[in-house]
C-alpha cells in the first residue's frame, strides 16, 4: 500500500521545504473587506500548513478607539493575567478592558484571549516617543512576566493567531464579525521551532505585521545586532527578527521601505557592479551599516503597517510569492489560485523579481515591472 505521508516527502522526514501559506489583501481606497476574504483564500492552501499554526492580522478594526493601543493578549493562568494587569494600570490609562470574543471549542486548550485599548500616562512619556514606551513595555510583559504574552499592540488593527488551522483559528476568534482595509493571512508549517501560540503568524510589534514563509538561517546574527538597539528575542520563531529589523529600519531610523528591502534582501556584490555610481554607493553604506540585518535563508514575507502593505522575497526567489490587482485591490499569495479564488476578474497578475519589493499604499496601487531607484528612494530617507 503507497503511504500517504510520502506523497508530497518522499524522504519520509518531517519537513516540508515550500511549507507555510501567506495571503494579503489590501483596498487602496481604504475601503473595508470582510473577514470572509482571507479566510477562503488561507484555506484554499490547507495543504501548505500542518495545523501548527494559523493567523490573522486586520487594519482598521477599531475605528471608536483609532487614538488607543489596542493590546491583544494571552494567558495561560491567572496570576499572569494578575501581574499584567497590575502592570499595564501602573503605565497606561485603560480606556476598556475585555475578554475577546471566542468560541473555545474551536481550538483544543486555548489560553484566555483579553483585549485593552490604552494610552500612555503622558505625565509617564514626558515628551519622549509614545511608540517606543509601547514597544519596550511590550517587551517587558513578553520576556519578564510569565504565563502572559502580548500578540498585538498597535493602533486600529489586531492580530489573532494560534495553534491550528487558519480556518479553525478563525473560528476561534469568530473572525466574520471584523473587516478591514488590509488583511494578511497565515498557514504555519514550523520546522525550526515549536508550534505554539505566541510563535504563530502574523507576528506583530505596534501596528507592524509579518507572515512568513521561509527559515531565517541569520537569526543568531540578526538577533545580537538587534539586541545592541534593546530589542529582546525570546519567542522562539524567526519571523521575530523580521519584524524588530523593519521596526528599527523604518520607524526609528526613518528609512522608506524601498531602502529597508535592500537591507534584508540585500543585492549580490555582483549585481551591484552593474548598478550607477549613485545606487552602489547607497547600496554599499546599507550593506556596511546594516549588515547584521541582512537575511539569509529562502523567505517571502509580507509586511503590513498603517496604509501600507508589502511583499518581499528573498533575492533567489527560493518561496513563492504572486501579486494580482483589480480596481483598488491589491493581492498577495503563495499561489495564484487562492487570489482567483476570492477575486476571479484579476486585471493583472505577476511574479515579483527576488529582493524587490512590492509596495501597495492608500491612494497607490502597484503595477507589474516597477523597480526600486536607489539613489532616489534613499534621499527621502532622515
Amino acid at each position: 500500500m503507497r503511504d500517504l505521508r510520502l506523497l508530497n516527502n518522499k524522504y519520509g522526514d518531517d519537513r516540508v521545504s515550500d511549507g507555510c501559506s501567506i495571503f494579503g489583501v489590501m483596498d487602496t481606497s481604504g475601503a473595508l473587506i470582510g473577514a470572509d476574504v482571507p479566510i477562503r483564500a488561507i484555506d484554499l492552501m490547507r495543504d501548505r500548513d500542518n495545523g501548527l499554526g494559523g493567523g490573522f492580522a486586520a487594519y482598521g478594526l477599531y475605528p471608536e478607539h483609532e487614538d488607543s493601543y489596542a493590546f491583544h493578549i494571552m494567558y495561560s493562568n491567572h496570576a499572569g493575567q494578575r501581574e499584567t494587569e497590575e502592570y499595564l494600570g501602573e503605565w497606561f490609562t485603560i480606556a476598556k478592558a475585555e475578554p475577546m470574543d471566542v468560541d473555545p471549542s474551536a481550538l483544543p486548550n486555548p489560553p484566555a484571549m483579553y483585549r485593552y485599548f490604552a494610552s500612555p500616562k503622558p505625565n509617564e512619556v514626558r515628551g519622549g516617543d509614545p511608540e517606543q514606551y509601547v514597544s519596550d513595555r511590550t517587551m517587558r510583559i513578553n520576556t519578564s512576566i510569565g504565563d502572559s504574552f502580548v500578540f498585538s499592540s498597535g493602533k486600529n488593527m489586531g492580530v489573532f493567531k494560534g495553534v491550528g488551522h487558519p480556518f479553525d483559528v478563525a473560528r476561534f476568534f469568530r473572525l466574520e464579525q471584523y473587516s478591514g482595509y488590509i488583511w494578511t493571512a497565515h498557514g504555519r508549517f514550523p520546522t525550526n521551532t515549536p508550534g505554539w501560540w505566541g510563535g504563530a503568524h502574523p507576528f506583530g510589534l505596534l501596528d507592524w505585521t509579518v507572515v512568513h514563509n521561509g527559515e531565517i538561517s541569520s537569526y543568531g546574527i540578526n538577533q545580537r545586532f538587534l539586541e545592541q538597539y534593546g530589542y529582546q528575542c525570546s519567542l522562539q520563531t524567526d519571523t521575530e527578527v523580521i519584524t524588530y529589523a523593519v521596526d528599527l529600519l523604518v520607524r526609528r531610523h526613518g528609512l522608506p521601505i524601498e531602502v529597508a528591502a535592500k537591507v534584508l534582501a540585500a543585492p549580490f556584490w555582483s549585481d551591484m557592479e552593474q548598478m550607477s555610481a549613485d545606487e552602489r554607493e547607497v547600496v554599499t553604506a546599507l550593506r556596511l551599516t546594516y549588515g547584521g540585518l541582512l537575511l539569509n535563508g529562502p523567505f517571502t514575507i509580507i509586511i503590513a503597517r498603517k496604509g501600507e502593505m508589502v511583499g518581499l522575497t528573498d533575492r533567489i526567489r527560493l518561496r513563492p510569492l504572486v501579486v494580482g490587482t483589480q480596481g483598488n485591490k491589491v493581492l498577495l499569495s503563495s499561489e495564484e489560485s487562492a487570489m482567483r479564488l476570492v477575486c476571479p476578474d484579476l486585471e493583472e497578475t505577476w511574479i515579483p523579481v527576488g529582493g524587490e519589493p512590492v509596495v501597495a499604499r492608500l491612494g497607490q496601487v502597484p503595477t507589474g515591472g516597477e523597480t526600486w531607484q536607489g539613489a532616489e528612494v534613499f534621499a527621502g530617507a532622515h
